[in-house]
């Protein structure tokens, strides 16, 4: 019986592999919505943002090898979809002013609490912790962002 159990166990996993997700990759292509396009963004605040959040939020995701193996995979999918829906670097443009706005606070918030990027994310993705520093440099660009273009909305 165990035998069998085994065997069908090992045929579910090897058919699971057929059912590959959606990847989240563009061909690296520029968005005309593309955050970098409505701010100005320093180069190690930027750095930064694609080290540590652009997995998730943004259109190109880079993918891990074990990202091809399921049901790793969908879980994987399932997680980028809601980090796109909370915040997309490469759609930000679309956002009305009021949105834009309340995304950069929320975001600042969540990088000086030390929620983002997700602890889950951080443990494979060593690159991505952010430091005391780092989590300053991207709460004072926030902070003059959204101070400079306060008038414009």
């Amino acid at each position: 019986m165990t035998r069998i159990i085994l065997f069908l166990l090992l045929i579910i996993i090897v058919a699971i592999q057929f059912f590959q997700p959606e990847k989240n990759e563009n061909g690296g292509r520029k968005s005309p919505d593309e955050i970098t396009g409505l701010y100005t963004i320093p180069a190690n605040v930027q750095t930064i943002l694609k080290q540590a959040c652009y997995d998730c939020h943004s259109n190109n995701t880079r993918y891990p090898w074990y990202a091809g193996i399921q049901p790793v995979g969908w879980l994987m999918a399932a997680h980028i979809r809601e980090g796109k829906k909370e915040l997309n670097f490469d759609e930000y443009g679309a956002y009305s002013s009021k949105r834009q706005r309340n995304k950069m606070k929320r975001m600042k918030e969540q990088v000086t609490a030390g929620k983002m990027p997700l602890s889950s994310y951080t443990l494979i993705h060593a690159d991505a912790r952010l430091t005391t520093g780092q989590k300053e440099l991207i709460a004072n660009w926030i902070d003059s962002t959204l101070e400079l273009h306060t008038g414009d909305h």
